[in-house]
């Protein structure tokens, strides 16, 4: 797992599982760690890390409801958990859904963990909106469906840093999910074009930081390739960069699933 300072209250924890990131956050003696690593030792590693590093932890955050992003409670189990209410609707539609699918990761890779995945209740919160931080600091909250049918991104308006969850990835080539869609995708990438210009940092939610003019670079690309997508589906080409055998399987899923 590698850490990096991206700003004087954010710190952000790539896993070497997918590159899924973590990103802690502060506001005076209040904090926030926004998804989660991935293997056991880094999650074990991050309170610890946090401690170290002076950012508290006053509860979870989650972009969406995939299991990757849930993982914090491992590390916080006392913690609270918040997340948009897309994604508590969607985690109370799918209960066990996590759970079941950690589970089943952990099995292929050999894992074994101290106990089972336990997200309890969770803290719904109205999205588009705004989060207090400390005495005099806001999260922003903004829709980001599409990916999945959930999803929310965080823009930490002092830090001019954008958490947004699985979009604008340097790694990975845009992924419909089941319950998402190309339309709500690309209306997603269209409201982050605004929030990327008002950040000098974005944090995907696989993939190393993005600093604004490369974040623009990967939002346009992705544009592009789901706007080929639609037109051509199988046909269309992968963005630059990102044309492994891994993102070729990703894409024609993808085709599989606007056509159904």
């Amino acid at each position: 797992m590698r850490a990096l300072a991206v700003h004087t209250d954010v710190i952000v924890l790539v896993s070497r599982v997918w590159q899924t990131t973590c990103t802690a956050i502060r506001g005076g003696a209040e904090g926030f760690v926004i998804d989660s690593p991935v293997d056991p030792d880094e999650l074990d590693a991050l309170p610890g890390l946090l401690e170290q590093s002076g950012f508290p932890v006053s509860g979870l955050l989650a972009t969406h409801a995939d299991w990757d992003h849930l993982l914090g409670r491992l590390a916080f189990p006392s913690a609270s958990l918040g997340c948009g209410e897309s994604t508590q609707s969607r985690l109370a539609g799918e209960v066990g859904r996590a759970q079941r699918a950690l589970r089943a990761f952990d099995e292929e890779q050999y894992i074994e963990r101290r106990g089972p995945l336990r997200l309890g209740r969770l803290q719904a919160l109205p999205v588009p909106g705004r989060l207090s931080l400390g005495e005099d600091r806001e999260l922003e909250l903004h829709l980001a469906a599409g990916h999945t049918a959930d999803g929310t991104a965080y823009l930490l308006p002092w830090a001019e840093v954008l958490v947004c969850g699985d979009y604008l990835s340097p790694v990975e080539i845009p992924m419909i999910s089941e319950g998402g869609s190309l339309d709500a995708y690309a209306e997603t990438l269209t409201r982050l074009l605004s929030l990327v210009e008002r950040s000098e940092t974005v944090v995907p939610g696989h993939g190393a930081p993005l600093d604004r003019a490369r974040a623009l670079e990967v939002i346009g690309e992705d544009i592009a390739y789901l706007e080929a997508l639609g037109q051509h589906g199988a046909d269309a080409p992968l963005p630059p960069g990102r044309r492994t055998a891994t993102q070729q399987r990703i894409h024609e899923t993808n085709a599989q699933l606007i056509v159904t």
